[in-house]
């Protein structure tokens, strides 16, 4: 069993069959630079205070939560009556709809934990749960009362063992019309389409989180002992406003563009070759124009 505390400790129901399972949260910190708000002319940490206005500082012991149900009138809660509310997903995850393993959109989900059986008794029939779900590829669905909230939960198969994510509710998330409306529906061009499946195709390898490294918590430590090193004097730091490449707002032939990145070839490449395809035609086009006025004169 983990030796780091469980998040939960509770029952995983199945219809009839009942098995004591646990917690974990699968996501840790990672390592991130973190930063205090510090007074620069003393360089001492700022603390913050709870006050009450027309009153001052206030202690601990005399704050409660509040429900606001008029403006500036509020409905006062203890945190035993908090405790006290019955829910039986508190200590029982039940499972009670099973859907398709990629039926659930994906920002629906929202924070892991890892699921493992509370003792040896539980085992068999926790495997038992995890290969029936891998069997039938599907994901269980159910609710589970965590840290002083309800969570709609999906329990699903992962590597030896179960890994349980919470979902969003219905109302929690947003609605896509609002940002898609602009959008056409009209099929891509094909041939730019096979072209870009392709691209695709070529850069597909198999997952491995460990090919990615953070680069700006790097690059953020790396600031820290070059200041360390100043002791406190200022860094002068160069400002890039423009990404390596050159001019974003430079106007680019598409499938040039995706025929270059498919044979590998530059960024930069790619748009001063656009830009050279566009000149010949611009020109081409005043010649034109001036040949055009030249004969309406001599008329």
């Amino acid at each position: 069993m983990p030796a780091a505390r469980p998040a939960w400790k509770g029952q995983l129901r199945l219809s009839l069959v009942t098995i004591g399972v646990e917690l974990f949260t699968a996501i840790k910190p990672g390592g991130k630079a973190t930063f205090h708000q510090i007074h620069k002319p003393t360089g001492k940490r700022i603390r913050y205070s709870k006050v009450v206005e027309g009153v001052g500082e206030v202690e601990k012991k005399d704050i409660r939560k509040g429900y606001e149900y008029n403006k500036g009138d509020y409905v006062l809660l203890e945190d035993e009556e908090l405790d006290a509310v019955k829910l039986e997903t508190k200590k029982t995850l039940e499972l009670v709809q099973f859907v398709d393993e990629n039926e659930i959109p994906p920002l629906y989900f929202n924070q892991p934990y890892y699921v493992s059986p509370s003792d040896e008794l539980s085992e068999e029939a926790y495997r038992v749960i995890r290969d029936a779900l891998r069997e039938t590829k599907k994901v269980g669905v159910g609710q589970l009362a965590l840290r002083g909230n309800e969570y709609l939960v999906a329990l699903k198969p992962y590597e030896k063992g179960l890994l349980l994510e919470t979902l969003h509710y219905e109302p929690e998330v947003k609605s896509e019309t609002t940002f898609f409306e602009g959008i056409s529906a009209k099929s891509a061009n094909k041939e730019l389409l096979d072209i870009a499946t392709m691209l695709i195709e070529k850069k597909a390898h198999k997952w491995d989180a460990g090919n990615f490294k953070n680069h700006y918590q790097a690059a953020l430590r790396e600031l820290i002992q070059r200041k360390m090193k100043l002791k406190g004097r200022k860094l002068t730091v160069e400002d890039e406003d423009e990404p390596k490449g050159g001019n974003r707002d430079n106007v680019i032939d598409l499938m040039a563009a995706l025929k270059q990145s498919l044979e590998g070839k530059s960024a930069t490449g790619e748009k001063s070759s656009a830009r050279a395809k566009r000149k010949p035609a611009a020109k081409s086009r005043a010649k034109k124009a001036t040949s055009k006025s030249t004969k309406k004169k001599a008329a």
